[in-house]
Parts: structure tokens; sequence; C-alpha cells
């Protein structure tokens, strides 16, 4: 796969990086010539030129990239049609309508069958125990994704279902979302961190018919039953009139005493721990085992309907529009949104994104990682990297387990090229020094990247200088959920890298910059970013809501997707992500709405309202400061705190947790009775820099709530 007029080039770019200096400047710096070779990123010249011809003309560009992959009918009417307007009727985005594939059969059957790839190792499965490993080629992925495709269909399982997976990071996680593509079934992954009450509300939202989860799983140290969450959310669903006829169970932390062999026929892919792991690992099956509860008649074992599958099955050709995926995100009404993916134009972005972005070459081992319940890990953890028939490493643990230097362990043991983690990582290991990192050698890595949120320059500087052994290109991606894939990117020695920038657009990628009245900023400016035309990546619909999609995204700027963060837009043309605009926190690199926590708080019999804002937190990068006003008959204290969090663990997710909850007898409100979130922040942060506070109703609630604030750390 190659860019349109560039195919067979072999181009190199500058490469050239930024380094902060003294007074918070930046020098530029020639990196040696490795560092700036590559057979695929075009020169920073050619990119602009490229990226003007993508951008002018979509249709021709991404046309080009098509071919590249199967179709069994090819598009023959418009190759994209939309609209963008409210105002002008139905939102609309629809990439070569009409056209037919499987995204399944091009990731796996193309890569062992037409490239010859079966034997090519897939992922290397790191679990949460250092010497707990396994691996799995294209071609034992393909037939166990054929058997399970055969196991589902015979549970009933049809084109257009939705499916909930609920499952830690283990290759059976990868078989179950590929299996539901295969056969046109939408796969819902909700992240493993996620509470009962969260799987259940997704549950219901998308009417899944079938529950994918796991026995048991380690965290590091921690021990989390998920079944035993699965039970508490399937019976909140049923509870509330919507039984879930199935639930297959992965015995993960049990799979030991299934005594299955190495055939790659075999399911569940066999971990092979080093000796001295064993009796540790043996102890853990012991003690989880009796605590694994059975409802008969809902519940089935992964591996018991596995060795009764046929290892073929014929994919279900779908439409390029047809649904891909369902994954549900934050929103700021407090309820979370169903972002809707589609085949065709999530497989064509993510492949040529990961391609491009990453400079990925045959020989490489790629790493992101990031959860696959999040859109990192779907988009460059399964989808992209299988397009490219790459190898990746898939790991179950932590940062942090057994030691800090873990990442730069496995690094080192799988011979990482390319290696793709969050800001909230880097601040973590950052806080432990070099010599966790540079006593190993990472001789490997060739291109480092950050996702998730925006990376303050101090910690660029410390990932490049330390873990990049300053000579790895950074390319710091900006994206969201509802974007597929990365939109505002450097491009590996071709673009000259400013610490904390996004840098430039992606082909394909329209970006502006508007003030409050909606008008477009040119040159140097900041406001809030919007794009001004789709790219195929970009999500359809909030499932079951098209009218909260229109609103969401596009009613505040017709003709605009509305991304929601603020955005500077330098000198030079860089992009620099500011922040989000609207009630949205973005904690380590996972955004929560406000409304969802302050909702989870009030359902505390003791609290009569709430509301949360962010705070700046030096690993996580926000944190929530949470002001809770209690009702009548309720006196706060210690106990109580701990209450509220336990509360807000259970009803989202240990995830967001507040780290800070301060008593408020009164909020700061306008006369109307709106809360004054922005007053809050400044509170929750110390600033008594207020601006205009002439429309608080009640002054003399601020100079209580800054006398009683927490104490907090920046």
């Amino acid at each position: 796969m190659g860019l349109p007029e560039e195919r067979g080039r072999n181009s190199s770019g500058s490469g050239g990086r930024e380094e902060a200096g003294a007074g918070g400047q930046t020098r530029s710096w020639s990196p040696p010539p490795e560092v700036s070779r590559s057979a695929h990123v075009p020169s920073l010249q050619r990119y602009h030129e490229l990226h003007r011809r993508s951008v002018e003309e979509p249709r021709e560009f991404w046309g080009e990239i098509a071919k590249e992959f199967y179709w069994k009918i090819p598009c023959s009417g418009p190759f994209l049609q939309y609209n963008f307007d409210v105002t002008k009727g139905k939102i609309f985005i629809e990439w070569m309508k009409g056209a037919t594939t499987n995204i399944c059969y091009n990731v796996l059957d193309r890569n062992v069958h037409e490239k010859k790839l079966g034997d090519k190792v897939a992922f290397y499965w790191e679990g949460n125990e250092p010497g707990e490993t396994t691996q799995i080629t294209y071609r034992e992925l393909l037939v166990q994704v054929c058997q399970f495709s055969n196991v589902l269909r015979k549970q009933g399982i049809q084109k257009g279902d939705r499916v909930a997976i609920y499952m830690p990071m283990i290759l059976e996680l990868v078989v179950a979302m590929l299996a539901c593509a295969r056969l046109g079934a939408l796969h819902s992954i909700v992240f493993a961190g996620f509470s009962a009450e969260s799987l259940s509300e997704r549950i219901l939202d998308s009417n899944c018919s079938l529950l994918i989860t796991t026995d048991a799983f380690y965290r590091g140290e921690k021990l989390v039953n998920l079944k035993e969450l699965a039970d508490e959310s399937l019976e909140k669903c049923r509870e509330k009139g919507f039984p879930v006829r199935c639930c297959i169970v992965v015995k993960h932390l049990g799979r030991a005493e299934l005594g299955t062999g190495d055939s790659p026929s075999q399911s569940p892919p066999v971990k092979r721990p080093c000796p001295d792991v064993q009796d540790k690992l043996k102890k853990k099956f012991k003690c989880i085992q009796p605590q694994i509860s059975w409802n008969q008649g809902v519940d089935l074992w992964w591996h018991e309907l596995m060795q009764e599958a046929g290892d073929e099955f014929e994919p279900e050709w779908c439409d390029a529009e047809d649904p891909l995926f369902i994954l549900y995100t934050s929103g700021s009404t407090g309820k979370p949104k169903g972002v809707v993916h589609t085949i065709g134009g999530y497989m064509l972005y993510v492949a040529t994104t990961f391609k491009y972005v990453f400079d990925f070459h045959a020989e490489d081992v790629f790493w992101c990682t990031a959860d696959i319940g999040w859109i990192t890990g779907h988009s460059y953890v399964t989808y992209g990297p299988l397009a490219n028939g790459a190898t990746s490493v898939l790991f179950e643990g932590i940062p942090t387990y057994p030691d800090v230097s873990r990442l730069w362990s496995i690094v080192d043991k799988y011979k990482v090229t390319k290696f793709y983690t969050a800001p909230t990582a880097i601040r973590l290991l950052m806080k432990f020094g070099d010599e966790p990192v540079i006593k190993h050698s990472r001789a490997s890595l060739q291109v480092l990247g950050t996702v998730g949120e925006p990376i303050n320059p101090e910690a660029w500087l410390w990932y490049h200088r330390v873990v990049g052994a300053r000579r790895c290109p950074i390319v710091d991606t900006f994206w969201q959920t509802e974007t597929g894939g990365h939109m505002l990117t450097p491009l590996p020695g071709a673009t000259p890298l400013k610490p904390g920038s996004a840098s430039f657009p992606f082909f394909g990628v329209a970006p502006a910059i508007l003030n409050e009245s909606g008008e477009e900023l040119e040159g140097e400016a900041e406001g809030y970013l919007v794009f001004k035309q789709p790219w195929p990546g970009i999500m359809r619909t909030v499932y079951g809501n098209h009218t909260r999609f229109e609103t969401t995204y596009f009613k505040k700027f017709p003709g605009y997707y509305v991304t929601g963060d603020g955005c500077r837009r330098d000198q030079d043309g860089y992009y620099w992500i500011t922040g989000r605009i609207d009630d949205m926190l973005n904690v380590s690199g996972h955004l929560l709405s406000t409304a969802e926590v302050e909702s989870a708080l009030v359902e505390h019999e003791a609290v009569a309202e709430a509301a949360v804002v962010g705070h700046p937190h030096p690993v996580k990068g926000e944190c929530l400061y949470c002001f809770v006003t209690l009702c009548d008959g309720h006196s706060f204290s210690p106990t109580l705190t701990e209450e509220l969090k336990k509360q807000i663990r259970e009803k989202i997710g240990p995830i967001a947790t507040p780290d800070y909850i301060q008593n408020a007898p009164g909020l700061p409100k306008t006369r109307s009775g709106k809360i004054m979130r922005r007053v809050l922040r400044k509170i929750a942060q110390n600033d008594h820099d207020m601006g205009d506070t002439s429309t608080v109703a009640d002054p003399s609630v601020i100079s209580h709530l800054f006398s009683h604030r927490c104490l907090t750390i920046q």
C-alpha cells in the first residue's frame, strides 16, 4: 500500500526536531542519518503537496488507496457523498457505498493466502507475570477466528447483531472481535476496568444479545474477578427486562488446568510460563477457582465450544457503509455515546495512518500499550497493524509490575521497533528517574509515539532523551474515538518536531480554527478546532440516536465537524491542542464526563448537589476535583469521602475515582441558577485571579470555598 504518486519512491526527509532551550525557547538540531531515512514517508515538501491534493481531491486520493484492498463488489457509484451542514438537512457521510468487503478477510485471509504471511507472528503475547508468554501466527489466528465465528453462528448471532466483549488484554479478545467482524456482527468492547453498571448500561443501550468475558485476571498485584462483575451486570440487565441469552467465558487464570497442547487449532492459545513462575501462577489459579460462579443455561466455556467448532468460515460480505463496531465514549450529558464506525472507510483510514505515521516496514515489531477497550486499541493494536501484516506485542500487565522497568524489558525481549504509549505512562515512569530505562538496551527502537492527551514538553524531552536515546523521532498524535484514527500528527523523518505540538494534519484532513462567531481564523490563531470535510475514518452516527450525533458534533458550527477541543496554530502552521472546551475531563488519556461523575455523586443519600472540575495532576495530566453540597442532617467526614469514592468506582469505574472531594455548603451560581464551573476551576487550582464575577448571585460562597479547599499537589 502506497500513497498515490508515491509508490515505489524511496523518500527521505530532513527529520529535524526541536529541543527546549533556556527560557522555554526552542532550538533545532539535525538527527543522525538513520533517523531520517524512510522508504514510505515523503519529504516535508512532498507531504504538503500530497496533503493539498488529498484535501482538494479526496475521492481520487482515497480511491487509489482503496485499490490496495479486496472488494467483493467494487464501488460503482459515488465514492464519497456527505453533508456537514445541519441547516441543509440530515448529517450523513458515505464512503464507497454499494461496494462490499469484509475487514476480517482483508486483515487475515489475504495476509495468509495472497501475501504468504501465514507463518509470520501476528502477536507476541506478554502476560501480567514476566515469563508468562505465547505467540500466535497469522495462520493460527485465522483458524481460531473461523472457529469462533462458527461458535457465534451456532449461538444464533447474525449479521447486524450486537455482541458485548468484556475482557482483559488476552489473545481471545482479538479472536472475538475479528470473529464478530467476519460474520458481520457489531462488537461493543467494554474496558475491563469499568464497573458492572457501566457494562450493563452499554449492553442495554445497544441491545447486545451475547456477552463474552473471562473468569478473572491479575492487573499487577490486583486480582480482578471479571466473571463476578459480568454476573452482576447481567443481573442488572434482567432487572430492566433485558435478559442476555448467552455468556461465553474464557478460562484465563484457570487455563493451566485445561491441559491443552500446542496445536494451533486448540483454543485458548497456550501460555508457556517459564519454570520459575509456574508455582506462583498455580497458587493464583487455585485461589481464583472457588470464586467463579456459574449460571446454568446462560454461561458457556469458550474452550468447550471451540473444541466442537469447524476451522473454516466463509466471511459475510458487507457494504462498505455497514457498521463494524460500537465503542462508547463519555458524553457531556452524562450518558455515554455509542460511537459507530463503518467497515470500508475505517479500514482504509486505520491501515493508512498506521503505515505512514509509524513508518511501518515488514520487519518491524510494533507495540501499542493501549487497552483494546479504548479506540487506540481498536485502531492500533488490532485493525491497523493486522491490515499491514505487522507483528505486534499484546501486553496484559501494567508499566510498574513487577518493577518500573517492565516496559523496557519487553522492548528488549521482542526487539520492539515502534513504541506507542500515553503521556500518563511517560510521566509516571519519569518519577523513577533514568536508571530503570537505561539499564536496558532499547537499541531496537526507531520511532516513539504518544496518544490520549497533549504531552507536556518536559515529558516529551525525557521520552526523547532517555527512552529514545536522542535518536528516535516522536509522533505526538491527536485524534478521538470519533475520528477513528490520527488527525494531527508529525510524520517521522519528515516533520521537524516541536515538543508538545501535534504538528500537521494527516492526509485528507482539513482542519480550521474558529472564533466564537464561527469565523475561520487565518495564520497564528487560537480558538475552536474543527474539521471542514470528512475523512474515511469518521464516525457515522451515535448508536440509536442520530439527533445526538448531529447536536454534539455539527450544531454549534454548521458546516464543520466540531471536536470539542481548543487549539492554537503557531507562526509555522503547527497545531497545539489546548484542552477540552466542553464539560469533559481528560484523565490519564481517557475522557470522562463531569455530568456522569456528578450523577454518581448525587445518588448518595447524603449529597444534595455536586459539581466536578478538572485539576492538574503530575502523572494523570488531569484529575477530578469534586465539590459536594450535603443534605440536611448529614455531616462531611473522611468516612463519607471514602463512601463517595467507592460509589463512583462502582458506578463508573476506578479510572473516575476523584483525587479531591471538598465540602461545599454553597456553590457559585448565576442568578438564573447555573453553576459557574469557571469559578470552581479557579478555586480548585487556588487561583485568585477570578476575572469577572459580577454575575455570581452570592459572592461570599467563593471566599468560603477558597478558605476550605483541599490541599492539592500540582
